[in-house]
């Protein structure tokens, strides 16, 4: 079992498909001060959905999301996604074949996420005037 705050493995993701179990997996990541991941269907497709705003831990810089949003850019250039929208505190993209892909997805934008925030952390940004 995942220990909260921690990267979540594909086979934690949450899905999130019913209203009931998104908005109780939000209430649990914002429980535990972490960012929001989950799965969803949508017909016969996969989504994937993040939300930072769950933690009330620092945003990913924009530098940093610049990796976040390649990878995803990335996504829609093979043909895995058609669709991603990457902000300052969300990501989500759809559709996705599977649901084994989308919680591969889902798994590996949380890590980054989470260690990019991790890093922001650790490693403040020089003040301007510094």
């Amino acid at each position: 079992m995942s220990m909260p705050g921690l990267p979540l493995h594909a086979e934690a993701i949450p899905d999130c498909t019913e209203p009931e179990a998104h908005r109780a997996a939000y209430k649990r990541a914002k429980a535990n001060d972490v960012i929001f991941v989950c799965i969803a269907r949508r017909g016969r497709h996969w989504s994937v959905e993040l939300d930072s705003m769950a933690s009330s831990k620092p945003y990913v810089p924009d530098q940093a999301m610049k990796i976040v949003q390649s990878a995803a850019e990335t996504l829609v250039l093979d043909g895995t996604v058609e669709q991603a929208n990457i902000g300052a505190d969300y990501i989500s993209m759809w559709p996705i074949e599977t649901e084994s892909r989308a919680r591969e997805i889902a798994a590996a934008f949380h890590a980054a996420l989470y260690g990019l925030q991790r890093l922001h952390m650790a490693v403040p940004s020089q003040r301007e005037g510094s």
